[in-house]
């Protein structure tokens, strides 16, 4: 009988149970951890679905799929202009009013939101008080609908009434169009859940000071690459979703000569918002980002998300080629970094249309690029790396112009695949505010959401069974 000699050195890949590598790493032998796990953690449904998605409806899936990566990378979004959203909102005319996420009725409309809307009313000036505001509501007189059905996103509790000024932004590339308000700014504001009169004055002076005074500024600089003043606040820090500092001052420095000869005292008040308001850029990008996300939807047969969107009630998504919503409530907000006196137990769910930024390579995506942000995905910068690599193990591609310095340039996940999703059960990671759930006081924290996997099942469903 032949010898058998055992080997001198080991090295093991371990597939599966970690505890048999650290049972090997303890041995002083080298190990690699292969993460699997059993698809969709063996739901029998989604095993099929999966097997058909990755099988006899691969080419057709992964084709598409390649198409809409292409335009969410490679569109080109353009700020225009500022206008009144009754002139230019597709459906925003009458008494009606656009909110954050999915269309909900106003008997499950969560707390911020409602009072955004109110706020919204008040402005419009069809009622004088929320009380007034709500009895307008709830008897039909005015009609509540969502912003992504318009072709517009706001962030967090924002609501949109036909008077307010609007940022519209084109990707010429792709022939769409998309509007998104004026950030509001930071404070005792509607878009985190206050309606205050002081509140209401904010939205005032949106209409009547800061829309106009910035409508002739951005007609004098013309049309603005928004992405190529992303791609450099990347390099500068911004995530462009919970940080924008770099983004706005690169865009406030682009527009430095048309600011400096508007002159007077409304010229102040403008500067003082645009100092004050760290945001300012966000709503920006988010029109940019659903420009994007508008052209890409054209591609029908895709397990690509093309919306995301959060009512404090409901998260919603939907696929490129479909109009259908798919639903999950809301996530509370995790890891989160709260203002003194508060905590989880008065945090409002995860709410705003800010998400849309995931799906083309920013916020979660991009955690890694903001040493800033980095506190809240766990307090590390490797904590904000591995929110990154989370989302790209659930993307379909990746951007060949938002690059990530710490990861050797490569660039951000672009494309939530629906398939991957429901594979590995990682869901996409949102950079976020936290609001009071009923006090009405505003923004108490921010932290990170983790989407619901269900409206992913639900949507992986749809698509090949």
């Amino acid at each position: 009988m032949a010898e058998i000699r055992l080997p001198a050195e080991v090295a093991v890949v371990n597939v599966g149970l970690s505890a048999f590598a650290r049972s090997v790493e303890q041995q002083g032998r080298p190990v690699a951890q292969v993460q699997w796990r059993i698809p969709a953690d063996g739901d029998a449904a989604a095993v099929a679905a999966l097997s058909r998605a990755y099988g006899a409806a691969a080419t057709t899936i992964d084709a598409a799929n390649a198409e809409v990566v292409r335009r969410l990378d490679q569109g080109a979004p353009r700020l225009l202009a500022i206008r009144t959203a009754a002139d230019v909102v597709p459906g925003l005319d009458g008494r009606t009013i656009v909110h954050c996420g999915p269309a909900i009725a106003w008997s499950d409309t969560c707390d911020p939101l409602r009072r955004s809307i109110r706020a919204a009313v008040m402005a419009e000036g069809w009622a004088g008080t929320p009380e007034r505001a709500s009895a307008l509501i709830e008897s039909g007189q005015v009609t509540l609908d969502a912003a992504n059905d318009h072709d517009a996103v706001v962030p967090m509790a924002t609501a949109l009434g036909p008077s307010a000024p609007v940022l519209v932004v084109d990707n010429p590339t792709g022939g769409t169009v998309a509007y998104s308000a004026i950030n509001q700014g930071p404070g005792a504001v509607p878009w985190f859940g206050v309606e205050s009169p002081a509140a209401v004055e904010r939205l005032t002076l949106l209409r009547q000071v800061v829309g106009p005074m910035l409508r002739r500024v951005i007609e004098e600089a013309g049309p603005i690459d928004i992405l190529t003043l992303v791609a450099q606040g990347l390099q500068m820090g911004d995530d462009v979703h919970m940080r924008t500092q770099a983004t706005n001052n690169l865009l406030i420095r682009h527009l430095l000569p048309q600011l400096m000869t508007l002159g007077g005292a409304e010229a102040t008040t403008l500067a003082n918002f645009l100092r004050g308001n760290h945001l300012f850029f966000l709503n920006i990008a988010m029109a940019a980002a659903k420009a994007l996300t508008l052209w890409a939807e054209q591609v029908d047969g895709s397990s690509v998300v093309t919306t995301m969107a959060r009512n404090g009630t409901t998260f919603g998504i939907r696929l490129a080629g479909s109009r259908e919503w798919f639903i999950a409530p809301a996530p509370p907000v995790g890891r989160a970094l709260y203002q003194p006196g508060h905590g989880p137990e008065v945090a409002a769910p995860d709410i705003g249309d800010s998400a849309v930024l995931e799906l083309i390579g920013l916020g979660g995506a991009a955690a890694a690029a903001s040493p800033a942000v980095a506190a809240f995905v766990g307090g590390t910068l490797d904590d904000a790396v591995a929110t990154t690599e989370e989302m790209d193990l659930i993307s379909a591609g990746r951007s060949t112009r938002f690059k990530l310095p710490i990861l050797g340039l490569r660039g951000s996940a672009v494309g939530v695949d629906v398939r991957k999703v429901v594979e590995t059960g990682i869901t996409p990671r949102v950079n976020t505010g936290i609001l009071h759930a009923s006090a009405g006081t505003g923004q108490i924290g921010a932290g990170v959401a983790e989407a619901p996997l269900r409206c992913f099942y639900d949507a992986l469903l749809s698509l090949v069974l």
